[in-house]
């Protein structure tokens, strides 16, 4: 496919044929996406592949906490994890909510655990006064990368995060070191929609001239 195709078609795949992903496509997934940059080329980038149906089952079990909070907090109308706003719901709220099995964890293919070294990534936005995206840099566009890589293989996935509350937990039952940070939980499968078109905000929308103010960016 051409590069802007599978940019284009790349959505978040969540439903699974239950069709085999094969350890040779998987390898090839991830021996073309490990080209992604990251922060001093240092390549902190760890992937724990998963296929038995134990671990993914504790994985789904683990995505609970992050989904509790995550539905109540939708359910309220906010913006669920938003970190500069504390929930306005209650601790007894979210514990009260009903979460669903993580079905994407069951029914995918594979699932990817992707992890990134502390110890090697450069975050320069440390000592700033809020939560820090930067370290981000040396790990979500390799995470990206297996999801285009996949797309192009006619394979699918979703990067998905609820597991990260329970990290520890995570870490426990997949024996990663204490550096490495949980970066994204991936499933991944043969899609049983495959998307064709994605809805997203137009150029004008999101880029503009010198400033953050500024004019819009077109093509004059």
């Amino acid at each position: 496919m051409e590069i802007y195709d599978v940019m284009r078609t790349t959505g978040a795949t969540r439903q699974f044929t239950g069709e085999p992903l094969p350890d040779e496509v998987l390898e090839r997934i991830l021996d073309n996406a490990r080209f992604a940059p990251s922060g001093g080329n240092r390549q902190g980038t760890r992937v724990v592949v998963i296929r038995d149906p134990h671990t993914r089952e504790a994985l789904s079990d683990l995505s609970v906490t992050g989904a509790r909070r995550y539905i109540a907090q939708q359910r309220n109308g906010e913006n669920p994890w938003n970190p500069l706003h504390s929930p306005g719901v209650s601790d007894e709220e979210i514990a009260g909510v009903e979460v669903p099995p993580a079905t994407q964890l069951l029914e995918a293919s594979v699932v990817l655990v992707v992890c990134v070294d502390l110890g090697v990534v450069a975050a320069l936005d440390q000592n700033l006064d809020r939560i820090g995206v930067v370290s981000g840099a040396s790990v979500y566009p390799f995470v990206w990368n297996i999801l285009l890589a996949a797309r192009s293989e006619g394979f699918g996935g979703v990067l998905t995060t609820m597991a990260v509350p329970e990290e520890p937990r995570v870490k426990a039952l997949l024996g990663i070191p204490e550096q490495f940070a949980v970066a994204a939980v991936v499933p991944m499968g043969k899609p049983v929609r495959q998307f064709t078109k994605l809805t997203r905000r137009p150029v004008t929308e999101i880029a503009t001239r010198e400033r953050f103010d500024g004019e819009p960016f077109t093509v004059s």
